[in-house]
């Protein structure tokens, strides 16, 4: 069915979904933003997003924002495909996350790259198949998000993709470079938040793909929302003999588990995913005490080739700081877009119906190199196929371990 804006924001408010994201957190604020244009101007596509701006994971819905809005800068000045780039701030909320999708529809979205969060995509994917919207989410990890049977991760909805890795990919792709790497620990503690489906979802995989290439797990222990105190857990893999600590979890309490085990003098090496991101500009937090935290991420800063430094270039003289991977799968998902819509011959002139299945059609069959990853394919199922890389935090910076 067509999209009922009415109807969709009372059935928002009956959901009340509160689910976290590749990113979490939400604020009581609300406010909506435009990118580089807002509207249809006739000759460029009407693409569309959302993403926290305001709250606690603020970070990782302005690093999209922005690093959407520079690849929309590039390819209009291009020519070859236009995009008039409209962005609503959805606070990392579900409820808030329909509001912003209303918002989209009412200024023509034709195309999007989605939400940022996964608590929030799934709050808006069926919105999305109903209006057959193709939207390719940077940065939202959860499996929920594009396929409709969300406890068997099946029946895809077909015309939602994604950028990032998923979280279940995730854990399988730390184990395997954790037992290639022997030297960053044998020993192997994990700690995890029990009741976030990010963290549980990359904690299962971890622990599924540990025992298939012989990981000694030593200890494992997962805290529950609101958590304040992680000195049980600290002290668990302290005393398991833990030399390497697995943290499938967001920056924000990794930051308090890094100053209990300093608190604590123990000594091990610590491996985060790519919630970890951002831990660098936490507010308060003494960057020092990462000195040495790995994490598997898309995208390096600091990596030589061309394409990237140029971004990363761009990035700080318009933003005034090192954009992280969030940034970059945005920029890449845009790309991506563009170079389907061109594959296509499609024209912001078609009905959104001709642009999606064009758009599905392409994302299928085409391959994609970007700055976070070359030949980069996709699933039926919406999903990516690409190459994680590892980053070690050196003097405060993140450092391409491979």
């Amino acid at each position: 069915m067509k999209f009922n804006k009415v109807f969709s924001t009372a059935l928002a408010a009956m959901m009340a979904v509160t689910l976290t994201a590749c990113g979490s957190g939400s604020s009581s604020s609300s406010s909506s933003t435009s990118g580089s244009d807002s509207g249809s101007s006739g000759d460029a596509f009407v693409l569309g997003g959302s993403g926290p701006l305001s709250g606690d994971a603020a970070v990782y819905g302005n690093a999209v924002k922005n690093g959407a809005t520079i690849a929309v800068d590039e390819i209009n000045k291009e020519g070859k495909v236009k995009f008039n780039f409209v962005f609503e701030d959805d606070q990392a909320d579900g409820e808030k996350a329909v509001t912003a999708f209303n918002n989209l529809m009412d200024k023509g979205m034709q195309v999007s790259i989605g939400t940022t969060t996964s608590g929030a995509g799934q709050a808006v994917s069926s919105y999305y198949k109903d209006e057959n919207i193709f939207a390719i989410t940077p940065s939202g990890s959860s499996p929920a998000i594009i396929y409709q049977d969300t406890e068997n991760y099946s029946d895809p909805y077909g015309n939602i993709f994604q950028m990032c890795f998923t979280d279940p990919n995730q854990g399988t792709a730390s184990a395997d470079y954790i037992s290639k790497h022997p030297d960053l620990g044998k020993k192997v503690g994990i700690i995890y938040r029990n009741d976030d489906n990010y963290s549980t979802g990359i904690y299962s995989k971890f622990k599924e793909e540990a025992a298939k290439v012989g990981l000694d797990v030593v200890y494992e222990g997962g805290f529950p929302n609101g958590t304040t105190d992680y000195s049980t857990y600290v002290k668990g893999c302290e005393d398991a003999g833990a030399d390497l600590v697995f943290l499938p979890i967001y920056y924000q309490p990794a930051s308090q588990i890094l100053i209990q085990a300093n608190k604590d003098s123990y000594k091990a090496n610590f491996f985060g995913c790519d919630g970890m991101d951002g831990i660098l500009t936490l507010d308060g937090f003494d960057t020092s005490l990462a000195e040495g935290l790995y994490m598997l991420t898309p995208f390096s800063a600091d990596a030589a080739d061309e394409k990237i430094q140029n971004f990363v270039k761009k990035y700080k003289e318009d933003y005034g700081e090192t954009p992280n991977q969030f940034a970059a799968d945005a920029y890449d998902a845009v790309y991506a877009i563009a170079q389907a819509l061109e594959n296509a011959g499609s024209k912001p002139s078609d009905a959104t119906d001709d642009i999606t299945s064009a758009l599905v059609k392409q994302f299928t069959s085409m391959s994609f190199n970007g700055l976070t990853g070359t030949n980069v394919t996709w699933s039926k199922s919406g999903e990516v196929t690409k190459d994680p890389k590892a980053v070690v935090i050196q003097n405060g910076k993140y450092v391409s371990v491979d």
